[in-house]
């Protein structure tokens, strides 16, 4: 029976963006744990005009991955952060592949087999370097990566894999309105096994606060700016049977304050998943904290225009921001605290932090308050 539980979550280290000062201000955190939430790696060629060069093409063969792995871990922060703190890790797509969903590559007319056989090769690196279980080592292109790691009754972490059982992303993929592939009933980010397996794990959940540690924003973002609708294919929302029945089975079934960890976007969110995001008096059902990127995208900014122009379309959305940095949670059994840290610049080995917004939740309740 734990008191308090103290963790940063961040996603998002491309290596030739920036440097990953993050870490090295975490260090002035008492965490107890770093929680990755993907993109650990990103398996692009180099690129001119960057911070630091990787000075390789884009990785395919096992000694590709593993030679990209060796690279990121050169980095100094990157080291220490690993010495100081136990990680609890998922991956997202950089890791393999950009925005692959399954056996399916986001490029045309790449064979199955040959996907397959680059796929077991970034999974076997991936297994190789990273803090995981033995259970977890790969089986060729496959890698169980969804799991539970409780601590204590205070807190449950269920760490999901939206990429390895996906199904194809609808509509082409990009930012588009709703079309009938995304009311398929088929579609799925989990698949069925780990759909069933989440479900399970939080209905018999012993824990005051449930995590839902995984990729891609769970709750819609409209991005119209011209008062129609158009979300993004490759989150929650190209899915929207899928959500629909995980928001009904929250609302019927009430497990202990879960709480949505999202990376993936680059930029820092915080909002309340609800039943019903068109309908301004439908339950909220758990709440969603979106963390930034360590480096990718480079130095940000605090607000950008397209955010500036949708947000008001978004009521469910509390914050935004789009600088670099990490989110450090404080949990106890009657509350929980957000704190968003952004770096004025990732640019640069010298820059500064600060905690630009704070946010809290009190246990039996997912509404978001401002702290």
């Amino acid at each position: 029976t734990p008191e308090r539980l103290r963790f940063a979550f961040a996603s998002c280290q491309h290596y030739e963006t920036g440097w990953f000062s993050a870490y090295r201000h975490m260090l002035k955190d008492e965490l107890d744990l770093v929680v990755h939430l993907g993109d650990y790696i990103y398996e692009g060629k180099a690129a001119d005009g960057r911070v630091r060069r990787h000075n390789s093409d884009e990785i395919v063969s096992l000694a590709d991955y593993r030679n990209r792995h060796a690279l990121y871990k050169t980095d100094e922060d990157l080291q220490e952060a690993h010495r100081v703190w136990p990680w609890l890790v998922t991956w997202d797509d950089h890791e393999f592949d950009n925005n692959y969903a399954g056996a399916i590559s986001e490029e045309e007319g790449v064979e199955g087999q040959e996907f397959l056989k680059r796929r077991a090769a970034a999974y076997q690196a991936y297994y190789e370097n990273m803090p995981l279980r033995a259970a977890a080592r790969p089986k060729g292109p496959d890698l169980r990566l969804y799991r539970r790691v409780s601590f204590g009754k205070l807190a449950r972490f269920h760490v999901l894999d939206t990429r390895q059982y996906r199904t194809d992303q609808p509509c082409g993929d990009g930012r588009k309105p709703v079309c009938p592939e995304t009311l398929s009933e088929k579609a799925t980010l989990l698949g069925q096994a780990q759909e069933e397996w989440l479900h399970a794990g939080l209905e018999n959940s012993p824990s005051t606060w449930n995590i839902l540690a995984q990729q891609v924003m769970m709750m819609p973002m409209n991005s119209s700016e011209t008062g129609g609708e158009e979300f993004s294919m490759d989150q929650w929302s190209g899915y929207v049977r899928a959500r629909e029945r995980f928001t009904k089975f929250l609302a019927e079934r009430q497990p202990s304050n879960p709480v949505v960890l999202t990376g993936d976007i680059h930029t820092n969110w915080a909002a309340e998943v609800t039943t019903d995001f068109r309908n301004p008096e439908a339950q909220v059902v758990a709440a969603e904290f979106v963390g930034t990127s360590i480096t990718s995208g480079g130095d940000g900014a605090d607000m950008r225009e397209r955010e500036a122009k949708v947000l008001p379309n978004n009521p469910h959305i509390k914050f935004f921001n789009a600088q670099r940095g990490y989110v450090r949670c404080e949990v106890t059994p009657e509350a929980w605290k957000t704190d968003f840290q952004v770096l004025d610049r990732v640019t640069s080995k010298t820059n500064t932090i600060s905690t630009r917004a704070s946010f809290a939740l009190e246990a039996g309740s997912p509404r978001i308050q401002k702290s």
